[in-house]
C-alpha cells in the first residue's frame, strides 16, 4: 500500500510545498491522504504463469479422448483392483512394522560402545542399501535354490529339526523379508538421527536421578527422538508403498502387478496406468494426513499454540461466513446522537 497526497482534499490556506521560499510546511493529515494499493505485476504475471498451464492441464484431462474415462470408471472399483490394493497396504504394513523394529535395533546397535555390535550394525547398513530392492527379492524369492532346508541346532554341528525352505517362506513371505530387510537399514540411520538430536544432558540428569537405562530410552530419548524420526520416517512410509511395484517380479497380485495383467489382456495402457496412479495418489494422500496428525501430537511439547487444522480453518471459515450473512440480514437502526454532558435541551 502507498500513500499519496491529494491536493484536492488540502485544507483550505494551505499551501503547496514548493510553491515559493516562504512555504509553511502543513505536515499532512492521515485523512487527507488518498489510499493506493501497490500493483504486484511480477506477482500477477507469476500467478498467470502458473494458472495457465495447469487449466491447460486440467482440460486435456476432461477432454482427450486418449484417457479413456469409461475404461477408468470400469476397473477403479473393480473386485480384481480393490483386491490388489488390499495385498499393497498389506505389503506396505508388515514391511513397515517389522522395518522400523529391526532398524530401531540396529540403530541403538550402531549406538552402542561395543565396537562388535557397531561394527555389525554398520556392515548390514551398508550392504542392504547399496543392493538394490529388486535384487534382493529376487535373492529371497530364490532362496530354495541356495538352501533346500532349513533347520534348528548347533552352530556346526549337528541339525535337530529342519523343513524344507519353499514350504517355510512363500512367495508373500520372500517379499515380506525382502521388504523389511531392505527398510531396516533406512530406517536404522532414521531412527539414529532422531536419537543423536536429543541432547545428551537430559540423560546425564536422568542418569544423576537414577533412571535406569532402560527407562531413559523409553520415557526420555524415545518420545523426543519421534519428533525428529516422524518427518523422514513418513516419507520413508510413502516411499515403501510406492516401492512395493517392484515384487511384481515375483508374480504378486498388488496394484501394479494386476494393472499390468489386465492391460496386457485388452491392450488399454492409458487408463488402467491412471487407475494405478489414482490409488497411489488416495494411499499416499491418507498415509501424508496420517503424518500430519502424529507429528501435530508429538509436536505438543514445543508448540504450546500449535496452528489450526485443516478441518478447524474450515469451521472457521463457515462461522465467519455465516456471522457475515447474519450481519447484512440485520435490519439497520439509526444511530442516536449523544448530547454533550450539560445541554438539558429536550430533557423531560
Amino acid at each position: 500500500m502507498g500513500l499519496t497526497p491529494d491536493s484536492a482534499t488540502a485544507p483550505p490556506g494551505a499551501t503547496s510545498p514548493g510553491t515559493g521560499p516562504q512555504a509553511p510546511t502543513v505536515p499532512d493529515e492521515p485523512a487527507t491522504l488518498t489510499v493506493v494499493p501497490a500493483r504486484h505485476y511480477a506477482r500477477w504475471a507469476a500467478v498467470v504463469a502458473v494458472v495457465v498451464p495447469a487449466a491447460q492441464f486440467v482440460h486435456g484431462l476432461a477432454t482427450n479422448p486418449v484417457w479413456e474415462w469409461g475404461v477408468f470408471r470400469d476397473y477403479v472399483l473393480s473386485e480384481t483392483i480393490v483386491e490388489a490394493v488390499w495385498v499393497t497396504l498389506q505389503l506396505t504394513a508388515y514391511a513397515t512394522v517389522l522395518g522400523f523394529l529391526l532398524g530401531t535395533v540396529l540403530a541403538f546397535m550402531r549406538l552402542s560402545r561395543s565396537p562388535v555390535l557397531q561394527t555389525v550394525a554398520w556392515t548390514y547398513i551398508w550392504i542392504f542399501r547399496s543392493i538394490p530392492m529388486i535384487v534382493q527379492l529376487v535373492f529371497w524369492f530364490n532362496l530354495s535354490a541356495l538352501y533346500q532346508e532349513l533347520g534348528v541346532g548347533i552352530p556346526f554341528g549337528p541339525v535337530f529339526w529342519s523343513v524344507d525352505s519353499n514350504t517355510l517362506i512363500g512367495t508373500i513371505g520372500a517379499a515380506v523379508i525382502g521388504l523389511t530387510l531392505h527398510q531396516a537399514a533406512y530406517a536404522a540411520e532414521i531412527v539414529r538421527g532422531g536419537v543423536i538430536s536429543v541432547d545428551h544432558g537430559q540423560l546425564e540428569a536422568a542418569a544423576a536421578l537414577g533412571i535406569p537405562r532402560l527407562r531413559q530410552i523409553r520415557r526420555i530419548v524415545l518420545p523426543q527422538a519421534m519428533r525428529a524420526t516422524l518427518p523422514t520416517a513418513g516419507n520413508e512410509i510413502i516411499g515403501l508403498l510406492k516401492g512395493t511395484s517392484v515384487v511384481y517380479v515375483m508374480s504378486i497380485g498388488e496394484l501394479f502387478y494386476q494393472v499390468q495383467v489386465i492391460y496386457g489382456r485388452n491392450g488399454r495402457v492409458i487408463p488402467l496406468l491412471l487407475v494405478a496412479t489414482a490409488w497411489y495418489v488416495v494411499l499416499t494422500s491418507l498415509l501424508s494426513i496420517a503424518q500430519y496428525y502424529v507429528e501435530r501430537r508429538y509436536a505438543r511439547g514445543t508448540n504450546r499454540t500449535p496452528p489450526l487444522t485443516p478441518y478447524q480453518r474450515a469451521r472457521r471459515f463457515l462461522r465467519d461466513l455465516r456471522a457475515a450473512a447474519a450481519r447484512r440480514s440485520r435490519p439497520v437502526v439509526p444511530v442516536k446522537t449523544l448530547r454533550p454532558l450539560g445541554d438539558s435541551r429536550g430533557a423531560r
